[in-house]
């Protein structure tokens, strides 16, 4: 799975260059202030973890682990939920859906805290 963790990590890095630029140049003008610093928040988030994924496709090369694969996609389910949710509501999808993005948040800290565990048990 080690590649595919390095491939997922790099296209969702690449994704967020993408969707960080539309922001600055097409959401500007339609969108206001507010809703631009949500769409800012959900890229940063995803490019971190983005990074993650990478992160955690080294690790794997180090030793396979059920803990490093589960870190894996707790990131991934937290790049979907979080930010994915984010974007949605940005994009003028109900606002309940901001109840699913803590969700995401909770997925971001799983992962760092399986990634720090599996690094403990190295």
């Amino acid at each position: 799975m080690q590649s595919g963790w390095f491939a997922l990590g790099a296209l969702l890095a690449a994704l967020a260059v993408g969707l960080g630029a539309f922001g600055a140049h097409g959401l500007r003008s339609r969108v206001d202030a507010p809703m631009l610093a949500v769409f800012e928040t959900a890229v940063r988030y995803q490019m971190y973890h983005a990074l993650a994924l990478l992160a955690v496709g080294w690790a794997s090369t180090r030793g396979t682990t059920t803990l490093i694969n589960a870190s894996g996609w707790a990131f991934a389910a937290g790049i979907v939920l979080f930010s994915g949710s984010l974007y949605l509501i940005v994009a003028g999808a109900p606002r309940w859906l901001g109840a699913i993005t803590p969700l995401g948040g909770l997925a971001f800290i799983a992962g760092w805290l399986l990634l720090a565990i599996a690094a403990l048990r190295g």
